[in-house]
Order: structure tokens, then C-alpha cells, then sequence
């Protein structure tokens, strides 16, 4: 009986089991439909997760295009860098004899520390790190150069290696650096762990453009074993990296390297907050030179302001508005430059006085002479009898103003046109209580140099795919809206001449003998923040200056302005506008003006192509000109200078002929840009050394032409 009993009880004990065994099954069977079915569980993506541990990607990166001046200086571009690290795990060692890893790290030290500029202390600290495989040195081993690494090299330390990276290097310092601006390097870690570094662009061009600059990285995906390397034999799909594209602005290397010279020396020798100067093609809008003191080395950024003075920051402009309200009564048909009025003090209808600068007057003055001597009150009266807030804010609008420009550069602010009452709108008039931008003021001046068209300014010449040499972008004029009539800015240029060149007009400070530039001042007061007026000390204002040259033959618009200059000094704007003007016109050719008795004919040159070689030989000869033939052909088929520039006696006219075997002329003499300009007709490449006049030639007078030639040209000094 006690058998059968027994016998029961495993009976019931092996059912519970089986019971058991088939629930756990059971829900084993559903976990595992659930697993199959769903795509997330617990929050974790299944399949992510298993591509993570099956497969890996390896990311190509993309090469950051580079920047380039209009001449091909390089201004921005990639360079090697090299992160130092120590392998200390002694397992990386399998020979004694030839250990590779840190063995005395008492003598590594003593050897490091010399070239990374630290001390001893200093690398122990980190080679005495313990149980890590590797270790880096923190800042003073992060970015060094190809010759600090070579140095390391020579040491033949074991255990010592370098991690290579590309770094953005400027070639040419704080040359251009606002234009510029500058790219960083981010460090991030990926979904795998892996440190990734990049390079992003901030401030200037590399902000702006950022996306083109930076190309579109690359990848290789590939399945991995359990320690990360590619298994034998399995797919591996691969996605090439496009590289970034490469930049050319309008930056002419010369011009922007007067402008920093200028911007410089007066630095040097005055005192001021900030000077910012802006050239542009007077023809097409092209900046050629922009820059602001004080500047920064995007190398080292050691940035003072992050805005960029020339777009970003703007300010009462002063005086300098004066042309445009000129402008703006001239175009309603209402101006006579003989009308006279009473010069000195104003009173608004409210009370308020406005007086010029010299508040004692001149008397009564015509609003040519007004304009000439800068008058606030000429202003006021030409407003109060011709004009109106609503006429006088519509051309200003036409211009550009309170509006962008859509110059290619980040943070470009519009200003403001803010006036109502009468005071607003009197002070507006000569550029106070509004604010406006150095490129609005060039956008606006580039309408009185092409006859009233106004152009857009640009900075960027062409984009340049990398890798192809196609390009993908150029830039070129671009006509904005005509905002003025010929009689308009032909009447303007004759104020500007005589505020330049008359004795004892606002503008004599200027003047250079010889030199054709005409121009308008301004000095603006300083708005005082706390009180709503305006600050009266000596160094409280802007002064600023809107110039063309040469006013014959425009080449280049110039906008440069100075706040707080110490005393309200002058000088310091005088002294650097002048400079560059003399530079402007060594880099175009345009000789100073003849101051002798008998006046230089002037001639506008016709074209000489398809003509016999002998006869235009001849009838330039009978002009008094340097007439040069390249080659021995009966008939012309190119010809320097070309057709229609204004040119005067003894000019070089180069005449190239049908010859099929042309030689290198004789450059010797011949500014930069009329070497280039030659050069380029015959088809051979230029290089630059240096600025100005060409004082010797890579390949001598008379050599055969041979394609693919380049040559370089050696220029003088600093005139």
C-alpha cells in the first residue's frame, strides 16, 4: 500500500512539471513572437541594435575648400596638424631591442620639454598616468606644426607617435580677417565611441559660405567581428567624399594690402576706438579691399569685436549723407546751385538751433558753396524750401538705405531712417539721427560712377570646384536700379572736385597735387545713451570720408571712417586716405596729373584690330604715343590698352599682330596690372612678387611664346 501511495505522488509531481515546462515554454513562445514582430522594446531599437553590433561605418571626411584672393593669393586653407601621444602599456612591446613603448620616462621629459615649451614636470605628469594604454599631453602636444614634429622625430623616442588632422591655417595673419572670419574645430564622439573632429566656419566668409566651403563627407560601411575588424568576403558599401569648394573673392591682394598698410601706420601713430576703410571696383561693385582697426589674427583669434564694423555695425553717418540730399533735390528737379540762403544758425519752428560747424557763418553763401564748405544750414534750407520727410525718405530708400545690401557676408545689418518731426527730418538730411552701413554708403556711390546706374556690391569673383576646376559660380555686376540722371551726377562730381581741390573747402585736407580725387567729409557726432542728445567733447565724433578716383576715369570708390580719433585729429584719416590713393594710382598706372605749362592731349583710343600693323603704328606715333609691336604679322589682332580707355601722350599701346611666332615684350616699368592685363592677351600665366611697377621678368624680352608659359614679375617696394 505505502508503494502505490508513493507511486501517485510521482505521478502528480511529473504532471507539474510537464505543466510547468509548457507555461514557461508557452511565454518563451510569445516572448520570442513579440521579439520577432516588434521593432522597439524596453525603448531599444532591435534592429539598430544589431546593425551596431554586426556592422561599422567609417566616416570619409571631406577636404574644406580653400579661399583665395582675385589674384590667386591664398588667404585660407588646409594644413597638416599633429596631436603628440604616448603609448605607456607595455604590452605594445614584443622585442626589448626594439621597445614601443615609453621605457624612461625621465628622459622623455627632458627631450619633450625643450620643444613643447613646458617643463619636465609638466610631460611626467602625464607619462606617469597609470593603467591607460595611451596618453595625449593636453594643449601643448594638440596642433603642433610639421617642423615641431620633425624635431620630435629626430629624438627617435620610443613610444612617441602623432595623430594627424587638418587644421585651418591663414597664410597672410589679420590681412583681410573680418572678410575672412574663421573655422573651428568641434570635436564630437559618435554612436560607436569614436572621437570625431569638425571644422565649422565662423565670422566672415567661412560662416557665410560654410556649407560649400565644407563639402559633404563620405562614409564606408562594412560588417565587423566581435573585435572590429572586417569580416573576409562580406559586402562593403562605400560613398565617396565630396570635397569642399574653393572661393575667390574680389580681394585684390595690392589694394587690400594698402588699406591694412595705411590702417596700420595709424594705428601706430594715433589714437582712436576704431578706422575701418572700404575700396570698390568704381566700374562693377567688386570689393577690392575691406578692413577694420583694430583687426585680429583668425590664427589666433584674439577678437576684440566680433562684428564686423564694414556691415554690421551701423552708425550716424554725418556729412557724408549730404550728397545723397544734394542728389535727392536734383532729381525733383527743384536745385539751382546759385540760390543763396544765410549761412551759420538755424532755428526750427520749436526753438531748436542748428548751427554748422563754424556757427558764425559765412554769410549769405550759394548752395553750391555750401555744400563745398559742408554746411548743416544749407542743408536745412534746400529741405525747408524744396523738399519734404517723405521725398527725402523715398531716395534715401531708392539708394539702399534701410535696407540690406545682400553683400555675401553673415550679420548684415540694414540701419535705420528713423525721422518724423522737423528736427528729425532736418538733422536726417545731414546724416544725423539715422544710421547706415559703410557698404550702403559704397552701394549708393557706385551710382556716381556709372552714370547713375546704381550697382550691387559683391565680394565673391567665382566658386571653383575643387576637384574639376569647373566653375560652378561667378560673380559679376549687377544693376540694382538707376537712381540718378546724367546731369545729376555730373553736378555731384563737381561739388565733390570743388570740396577736394578749392582752398579752404571742408575737403583741402585731402587734396594731392597731381592726384584727381574728389570727395565729401563728415564728422558726425557721438549720440550720448543715457541723455537722448548728443556727447560735445572734442573726441566725440565720426569722422568720415566718401571718395571717388580718379574722378576722369573712376577706378576705385573709397568709404573709410574713423570714431573718437584723439582731439577730434583729422590727420589720422587725411594722412591714410591719402596714402592709398597714391598707391591706387602706382597699382592702376594713372600717373599723376602734368603740372607743367603745356597740358598732355588726351585721346580716347580706338580700336586698331583687322588694321594694317604699319598704318596704326604709324597714326599712334603721330599721337605722340610709345607704340610696341609684338610680333612681325601685316595686320593687328589685339591691342593694350583697349578700346575706348582714355589714354595721354607717351603712353605704352602695345599692338599684337597675326605673327604665329610672338615673343615676351619687354614688361620693364609697367605697373602690375597693365603687366597682367598684357600678359593675359598673349596667353601667359602671371605670378606677382611684391607691388607696383615691374622691375624684372622670369623669362627675358624676346623669348618665344610657348603655351602653358607662366612668368613672374618682380615688383617694386612701397612707393
Amino acid at each position: 500500500m505505502k508503494k502505490k501511495k508513493r507511486t501517485r505522488n510521482n505521478i502528480k509531481y511529473s504532471k507539474l512539471v510537464i505543466f510547468a515546462s509548457l507555461f514557461l515554454f508557452a511565454l518563451m513562445l510569445v516572448r520570442v513572437t513579440q521579439l520577432a514582430l516588434s521593432e522597439e522594446i524596453d525603448d531599444t531599437n532591435l534592429q539598430a541594435l544589431a546593425r551596431k553590433r554586426t556592422t561599422k561605418t567609417d566616416v570619409v571626411k571631406a577636404e574644406r575648400g580653400n579661399i583665395y584672393s582675385s589674384d590667386g593669393e591664398a588667404l585660407a586653407q588646409n594644413v597638416s596638424s599633429y596631436k603628440l601621444i604616448a603609448y605607456l602599456s607595455p604590452s605594445r612591446t614584443t622585442d626589448p631591442d626594439n621597445p614601443q613603448h615609453v621605457v624612461d620616462k625621465e628622459m622623455t621629459a627632458s627631450k619633450l620639454a625643450p620643444i613643447l615649451g613646458t617643463t619636465e614636470d609638466v610631460i611626467l605628469n602625464y607619462l606617469n598616468k597609470e593603467n591607460i594604454y595611451q596618453t595625449e599631453f593636453g594643449t601643448i602636444g594638440s596642433g603642433l606644426t610639421e617642423l615641431t614634429k620633425e624635431k620630435i622625430e629626430e629624438l627617435n623616442l620610443p613610444g612617441i607617435d602623432f595623430i594627424e588632422s587638418l587644421k585651418r591655417y591663414y597664410p597672410k595673419g589679420d590681412f583681410a580677417s573680418y572678410v575672412l572670419g574663421y573655422a573651428k574645430e568641434e570635436t564630437s564622439v559618435d554612436e560607436d565611441g569614436n572621437e570625431v573632429t569638425d571644422m565649422t566656419g565662423e565670422m566672415g566668409i567661412e560662416e557665410y559660405y560654410d556649407s560649400t566651403l565644407k563639402g559633404e563627407d563620405g562614409y564606408t560601411t562594412y560588417q565587423k567581428d566581435l573585435r572590429g575588424y572586417k569580416i573576409a568576403g562580406t559586402n562593403e558599401i562605400t560613398k565617396e567624399a565630396e570635397d569642399g569648394k574653393d572661393i575667390y573673392l574680389t580681394i585684390n591682394s595690392s589694394i587690400q594690402f594698402f588699406v591694412e598698410q595705411a590702417l596700420s601706420e595709424a594705428e601706430a601713430n594715433y589714437n582712436y576706438e576704431w578706422f575701418t576703410i572700404m575700396i570698390a571696383d568704381a566700374k562693377t561693385g567688386a570689393i577690392l579691399a575691406s578692413s577694420t582697426s583694430p583687426s585680429f589674427d583668425p590664427n589666433k583669434r584674439d577678437i576684440t569685436n566680433y562684428l564686423d564694423m564694414n556691415v554690421s555695425s551701423p552708425y550716424e553717418p554725418g556729412s557724408t549723407m549730404k550728397i545723397f540730399t544734394y542728389m535727392a533735390a536734383m532729381e525733383q528737379g527743384v536745385y539751382n546751385g546759385n540760390e543763396v540762403y544765410h549761412s551759420g544758425v538755424y532755428t526750427t519752428t520749436d526753438g531748436t538751433e542748428i548751427g554748422d560747424w563754424n556757427r558764425a557763418g559765412w554769410g549769405d553763401i550759394t548752395f553750391d558753396r555750401g555744400f563745398a564748405l559742408s554746411s548743416n544750414v544749407g542743408v536745412i534750407n534746400l529741405i525747408d524750401r524744396h523738399l519734404s520727410a517723405d521725398i527725402l525718405r523715398s531716395y534715401f530708400k531708392k539708394l539702399g538705405f534701410s535696407k540690406k545690401t545682400g553683400i555675401e557676408l553673415p550679420n548684415e545689418n540694414e540701419g535705420s531712417l528713423n525721422f518724423k518731426y522737423e528736427t528729425e527730418i532736418f538733422n536726417a538730411g545731414f546724416g544725423q539721427g539715422i544710421t547706415t552701413t559703410p557698404i550702403q554708403n559704397v552701394q549708393a556711390l557706385t551710382s556716381l560712377t556709372n552714370g547713375g546706374v546704381m550697382l550691387k556690391p559683391y565680394l565673391v569673383e567665382k566658386i571653383v570646384d575643387s576637384d574639376s576646376g569647373e566653375v560652378v559660380y561667378e560673380g559679376k555686376r549687377e544693376e540694382v536700379d538707376t537712381v540718378a540722371s546724367e546731369s545729376t551726377v555730373n553736378k555731384i562730381r563737381e561739388l565733390m572736385w570743388n570740396t577736394v581741390n578749392t582752398p579752404g573747402m571742408t575737403g583741402a585736407g585731402y587734396r594731392l597735387d597731381g592726384y584727381d580725387l574728389i570727395g565729401k567729409t563728415g564728422t558726425a557726432q557721438i549720440a550720448d545713451e543715457n541723455s537722448g542728445g548728443y556727447l560735445t567733447g572734442e573726441s566725440d565724433i565720426i569722422s568720415s570720408f566718401a571718395g571717388i578716383y580718379p574722378n576722369n576715369d573712376p577706378k576705385v570708390i573709397i568709404y573709410a571712417s574713423v570714431k573718437r580719433p584723439e582731439g577730434g585729429n583729422q590727420k589720422v584719416i587725411w594722412t591714410a586716405i591719402k596714402d592709398i590713393v597714391v598707391n591706387v594710382s602706382k597699382y592702376y598706372g594713372t600717373d599723376p596729373v602734368t603740372t607743367s605749362e603745356e597740358e598732355l592731349l588726351e585721346y580716347s583710343l580706338t580700336s586698331y584690330k583687322n588694321k594694317s600693323t604699319e598704318s596704326s603704328k604709324r597714326e599712334l606715333e603721330n599721337m605722340k604715343m610709345n607704340v610696341k609691336v609684338i610680333g612681325n604679322g601685316d595686320k593687328v589682332i589685339k591691342q593694350y590698352p583697349t578700346k575706348g580707355e582714355k589714354i595721354t601722350e607717351g603712353t605704352n599701346v602695345f599692338l599684337i599682330t597675326n605673327d604665329s611666332n610672338l615673343t615676351v615684350p619687354d614688361l620693364s616699368g609697367l605697373s602690375s596690372k597693365q603687366a597682367e592685363d598684357l600678359l593675359r592677351l598673349l596667353n601667359v600665366s602671371v605670378k606677382l612678387s611684391g607691388n607696383g611697377y615691374v622691375t624684372s621678368q622670369s623669362v627675358a624680352p624676346s623669348t618665344p611664346i610657348t603655351s602653358g608659359m607662366e612668368i613672374t614679375l618682380s615688383l617694386s617696394p612701397k612707393f
